[in-house]
């Protein structure tokens, strides 16, 4: 069953994201990861791809592993970043090739050290036109079993400057042929109902999956909020601080904090919920058994 159609049914879905691993220690850990998080029955697991393409290897490796050894369906990410149309066309294919028809469609950030982000010139602009790329190579190929999905952001949704802006690209993702969103970091269910709602009013209809981050830390929380500019709840802030050097209870609150935003989220109505696991097990696993308890 391809995520677009988990992502209709009535059960709420369960999903991971990860990271290529970038030393042969950290492979042999994120294997122990996936092994582990296995054990939840997820419904499928994304695998990121760095700017430039510049994990397009290990990514693909990755997802070709999890498709062979394990049931849980990958999520490619694919990007527009300082590659030509052919060069991506060339990824796409060589990931339909392996079995792969489910993907996540993102313009991508700036390579690191790079103040601004400028299309390939020969290159892909917006994230629907990547989109709109994988269509057309699947439809060459014969494929109508593939899914795609695209970014969306509850969190710079309630800012009022960028609303209806959020709302036109993704409704231009919608055109282009998206099935479904995944959303990037907030920490208030009612941004992402308001979110839902909002689109639903435009006709939007692609289902929103709230991604959930269980903060391990207060470095983490920091870190996050350079990155994406959305900042923590102060009150979660306070708490990872006040755990200092204590591992175990930051680990405990911020589990908790994302299982009291997962509940809501689900008594709200969002379809399922998409894990940022940063390629650790335990704290995805406490999440998931706070959720299901």
């Amino acid at each position: 069953m391809s995520i677009r159609e988990l992502l209709h049914a009535s059960t709420p879905t369960l999903s991971y994201e990860l990271f290529p691993p970038r030393s042969p220690e950290a492979e042999k850990a994120l294997w122990v990861t996936i092994d582990r998080l296995a054990q939840t029955k997820p419904d499928f697991a994304s695998i990121t791809y760095g700017a430039s393409g510049s994990t397009q290897g290990t990514s693909r490796a990755v997802v070709k592993r999890l498709a062979e050894e394990h049931t849980i369906p990958p999520l490619a990410h694919l990007t527009c970043v300082d590659q030509s149309r052919a060069q991506i066309t060339a990824v796409i294919e060589e990931f339909m090739g392996e079995g792969v028809r489910d993907f996540l469609a993102l313009r991508g950030d700036p390579p690191a050290g790079t103040a601004d982000w400028t299309p390939h010139p020969d290159g892909l602009l917006y994230a629907s036109d990547l989109v709109a790329l994988i269509r057309e190579v699947a439809a060459t190929h014969g494929l109508d079993n593939v899914s795609v999905g695209v970014t969306a952001f509850p969190a710079q949704h309630v800012q009022e400057q960028w609303r209806q802006q959020g709302l036109d690209v993704l409704r231009a993702k919608q055109e282009a042929g998206a099935d479904f969103a995944v959303t990037q970091v907030f920490y208030d269910g009612a941004q992402w109902e308001s979110l839902a709602k909002d689109a639903y009013a435009e006709g939007i209809t692609l289902p929103i999956l709230p991604g959930i981050i269980p903060l391990p830390n207060a470095r983490r929380a920091v870190r996050l909020e350079q990155l994406t500019g959305v900042p923590a709840p102060r009150v979660l802030v306070e708490e990872l601080e006040a755990a200092g050097d204590d591992a175990d209870a930051a680990r405990t609150a911020g589990v908790m904090a994302a299982a009291r935003l997962a509940r809501d989220l689900l008594d709200r109505g969002a379809p399922g919920v998409h894990i940022y696991t940063f390629n650790k097990h335990q704290a995805a696993l406490e999440l998931v058994e706070a959720i299901r308890a």
